[in-house]
């Protein structure tokens, strides 16, 4: 149990040490490396992370939406008395994909068919996962669009997407989502190549379509401003493995592992006018290959010779927060964190005065 918004959430899903691999010309790639991770009912989790650590691949999983050559090879996703790991067939996941568990995708163009209007395409999520038909169908399309804030549903119904700005696509693909009436909705990159002004009325829209169907929601991004407007907590992920998982604050002003003072590090806000932004150094590990240690220790240069040798373990910080790193183990020598995050800290301190 964990406790969002002063009530006690139980978990809805349940990650336990999923490995997710995938063949590719003759080689298997280990894309997911033994992650857990339990979700809470009506909370917001944002999983955020450099681009190709593993964010896409774990969520679709959820979902079955693995590409071809991709495979679950261990490990459990518990969801409703079910472990959808066990799911073999198209048409046990159509039990689960939409209906329980509803995705946006990152580019509402390619998510969208431009030769139907964008009312039969909301129509036909009303019809697949509610039964409803005719006149029912018709005007709960209606609503989900008064909703999704698309004034004029009746005219708007019979456009097509290219007669939508981006912003508008974007509502459009929520609207879909959210007429499954799931209970879980995953909104990947949403707020990606829209204009600042778009990206928070999306954000606004995404917290209100929660709050009025009751949905627990998982954001995956790389953007940690679009983390901080919306999430009760955050996940990040490195190299296919989850390394620290807390409440927004937490993590945000109380970072543990080297990898998150790396990425908060990188904040543009935290630059210092005439001084070069912070980079991370190096690249991250070819997957192909076994990892060995902590992943991001080639990368960190406050790296211990453990971390070249053993994964570690999490270390329990709060009850809410936890992280993957031999910094945290009682016999490590004392590091301390870059000064970026000595800032956060203060600024965490001063906000919250703890």
């Amino acid at each position: 149990m964990i406790v969002i918004s002063g009530t006690e959430n139980a978990v809805i899903l349940s990650v336990q040490d999923l490995n997710i691999k995938f063949t590719l010309r003759g080689q298997v790639l280990h894309a997911i490396r033994g992650v857990s991770l339990d979700v809470y009912q009506g909370e917001s989790l944002a999983i955020v992370g450099e681009s190709g650590s593993g964010k896409s691949v774990f969520v679709k999983s959820f979902m079955g939406l693995l590409d071809g050559n991709g495979f679950i090879d261990g490990g459990h996703i518990l969801y409703n008395n079910m472990d959808l790991t066990q799911n073999r067939s198209n048409k046990d996941w159509l039990k689960i994909r939409g209906k329980e568990i509803a995705m946006v995708l990152q580019d509402p163009m390619t998510s969208l068919n431009p030769l139907k209007n964008i009312g039969s395409q909301i129509l036909e999520a009303v019809e697949l996962h509610r039964g409803l038909r005719g006149p029912a169908a018709y005007q709960a399309v209606l609503e989900v669009l008064r909703d999704v804030g698309i004034d004029e549903p009746e005219r708007r119904y019979k456009q097509y997407p290219h007669e939508f700005s981006g912003g508008m696509r974007q509502r459009v693909v929520i609207a879909i989502a959210v007429a499954c009436r799931p209970k879980i909705l995953i909104c990947d990159e949403p707020t990606t190549a829209l204009d600042v002004t778009i990206q928070a009325q999306i954000l606004e829209l995404i917290k209100a379509m929660q709050k009025k169907y009751a949905l627990t929601t998982i954001y995956i991004t790389h953007d940690l401003g679009v983390v901080a407007n919306v999430a009760d907590r955050i996940a990040v992920m490195y190299a296919g493995d989850i390394i620290e998982v807390g409440s927004c604050d937490e993590v945000f002003y109380d970072p543990r592992h080297p990898y998150t003072w790396a990425l908060l590090s990188s904040l543009p806000q935290l630059g210092v006018k005439g001084k070069a932004l912070y980079a991370i150094q190096g690249t991250p590990p070819n997957l192909f290959h076994e990892v060995r240690g902590d992943a991001f220790a080639p990368r960190n240069p406050q790296a211990l010779r453990i971390d070249f040798l053993e994964r570690p373990p999490f270390f329990q910080v709060s009850p809410t927060h936890k992280a993957r790193t031999w910094l945290l183990d009682p016999r490590a020598p004392k590091v301390e964190p870059p000064e970026h995050i000595r800032i956060l800290r203060e600024e965490g301190v001063n906000r919250f005065g703890n």
